[in-house]
């Protein structure tokens, strides 16, 4: 069965949470299924060997993973308005993917949190999407006609579903939790849809 590939890094919880509800958007069709994989930290520590089962949640995301997927969401928290060090320390190992074409043609979204109702959610999206175009892979965002996002103040933007967590770790809002399932749904139409095409 084709698959969405739901990846994301998260510190204190709240992308996890995105990913979760954005992976039930992708379910809620017909046809294609999520997986939710997430990234080891890095430090200058880090080992590239380490084990590909955490100790609990997804599995950390393999290769095969990311070149398999019939679409691809990617999720960071922000970091001065980028994303973080972990997930794009896995993006810059996709260059074999990128050299052989796999992932040109297929759609892809990206989603963040962030502490602060500031804390550059946009520019963090912008930054996940950077890669993305380089792999030749087609945006999509959060249009306009979603209703909850002319209702939520907490970060909903068209570049892609935010969140503003707070320093106390504030729960997803419901206009948050629609626009992340409809954001998934709309990944996991346009997935089957460039498919068929192929």
């Amino acid at each position: 069965m084709p698959f969405v590939l739901v990846l994301y890094y998260s510190r204190n919880g709240s992308v996890a949470s995105l990913a979760e509800e954005l992976a039930a958007g992708v379910e809620s069709v017909p046809g294609i299924e999520a997986r939710i994989r997430t990234v080891p930290s890095v430090s200058p520590s880090y080992d590239p060997n380490e084990t590909n089962i955490p100790n609990s949640g997804p599995l950390y995301v393999e290769d095969e993973d990311f070149y398999q997927a019939s679409g691809v969401a990617l999720g960071s928290p922000g970091r001065f308005g980028n994303m973080a060090a972990p997930l794009k320390y896995f993006l810059e190992q996709t260059t074999s993917t990128w050299v052989n074409g796999k992932m040109v043609g297929k759609p892809a979204t990206v989603f963040t949190s962030t502490t602060t109702p500031h804390g550059g959610q946009e520019s963090t999206l912008l930054s996940m999407m950077n890669p993305l175009l380089h792999h030749g892979m087609l945006i999509t965002g959060v249009p306009f006609t979603e209703a909850a996002l002319h209702t939520d103040v907490g970060g909903g933007t068209p570049y892609g579903v935010s969140h503003v967590a707070g320093e106390s770790n504030v729960p997803l809002s419901r206009e948050v939790i629609a626009l992340a399932r409809a954001q998934g749904k709309r990944l996991a139409n346009y997935s089957l849809r460039l498919l068929d095409d192929k």
